[in-house]
């Protein structure tokens, strides 16, 4: 029996990236020879993560729509063109017996040519609210594959599965690892404790809060652990200094990002698909502030299904600056919020993603949409 052959399209952030990759590794443990394709967009991280993963990746020269500027997206159409051909020409080379799509720029093309070449497709929807593209593509997909209820508002109930968005295991393994967490960044672990994250770039909100109110948590002896990300570190730093005060660990990236989660005891952060999948899982309580620069106000909509289930508190951007620390303060005070909170966050999760998706990429194989003989 020939080996599987499979094509995994999308990219264009970690939250598509990461997933991605869980997927892949996830076929690879049920199939250890079946040969798995990725196609992202050039210029974009998958392209650099994905081969560092160990996988081949093909680059389509796409890009999105840019806001604000005409002359920029003059090009849009023939790039469209462009990666269409590229698109159908890789899966006639390839001959995928499927194709995922995890969202991201490469995912809108490679999707079309597969239902026009009648190759059985599967979409990984992250958020709770489904993009234009997704919405689109999902009439003809074989199966849709959903981390949040009441998605048969976008997609044929018929072809939607609950599975839950893949994780990175060795993030949210964060069991017994308080004390360790808290030695390896130079911390009290007997001293309460929030973690600040605003993804690998940063979120210029959550710095711009932590920055003005940074004396409200000494006063409060609260330690903080503040990720700015990479487009904040340096001006953060040459403001307040490396050492600014040792209850405060300024990082610009944390590689070790299941110690921060066990070091803390309220975590602050953007409210990503992938991200509130690892928060659901780590079962700490969480303050979201959704960041408001993303397509179809996804992270609102990501924030509030775990607010109508009292699982996570939610502070809209534009009020992060006057009221964010003072907030995360008052909820370190409230214990019984916080193991509600904590509680109910835990409900939200759905652990085994990875597997699921993979399993039903293999269940599609099987049943073959096509024939390349």
């Amino acid at each position: 029996m020939s080996a599987t052959r499979i094509i995994i399209s999308g990219g264009g952030t970690g939250g598509h990236i990461f997933p991605a990759i869980s997927i892949a590794n996830a076929l690879r443990r049920m199939e250890p020879g079946c040969e798995i394709l990725f196609v992202g967009a050039n210029g974009r991280m998958e392209m650099e993560k994905v081969p560092a993963a160990g996988y081949q990746i093909v680059g389509l020269n796409i890009s999105g729509i840019q806001r604000g500027s005409i002359s920029k997206n003059l090009g849009l159409p023939f790039k469209l063109i462009g990666s269409m051909r590229k698109a159908l020409r890789l899966i006639a080379d390839f001959k995928p017996d499927v194709v995922v799509g995890v969202g991201g720029y490469a995912s809108g093309p490679i999707l079309f040519a597969a239902s026009l070449k009648k190759v059985p497709y599967l979409i990984q929807e992250q958020n709770s609210y489904a993009g234009v593209t997704n919405k689109w593509l999902g009439k003809n997909a074989s199966k849709v594959c959903v981390a949040f209820d009441g998605m048969e508002q976008f997609f044929p109930a018929d072809k939607l599965m609950k599975t839950g968005n893949p994780v990175r295991k060795d993030v949210v393994d964060i069991e017994n690892k308080r004390f360790a967490g808290a030695e390896m960044l130079s911390l009290d672990p007997l001293k309460k404790t929030i973690l600040v994250t605003g993804g690998s770039l940063g979120a210029g909100t959550l710095n711009k809060s932590i920055e003005k109110h940074i004396t409200a948590l000494l006063e409060a002896d609260v330690q903080l652990i503040w990720q700015t990300g990479k487009y904040y570190y340096k001006g953060i730093v040459e403001r307040m200094g490396l050492n600014f005060h040792p209850n405060v660990r300024i990082l610009e990236f944390l590689n070790k990002m299941d110690m921060a989660y066990a070091a803390a005891d309220v975590i602050i952060s953007r409210a990503g698909a992938g991200t509130i999948a690892e928060l659901c899982l780590i079962r700490k309580p969480v303050i979201l502030v959704p960041s408001p620069n993303v397509a179809e106000d996804h992270q609102t909509k990501n924030a509030m299904a775990l607010v109508k289930n009292n699982a996570a508190f939610l502070i809209a951007d534009r009020s992060a600056e006057d009221i964010l620390v003072a907030e995360a303060l008052a909820l370190l005070k409230d214990s019984t919020r916080m193991e509600n909170f904590a509680e109910n966050i835990g409900r939200m999760a759905l652990p085994n993603a990875d597997d699921l998706i993979a399993d039903e990429v293999m269940d599609l194989a099987k049943k073959g949409g096509h024939s390349w003989n």
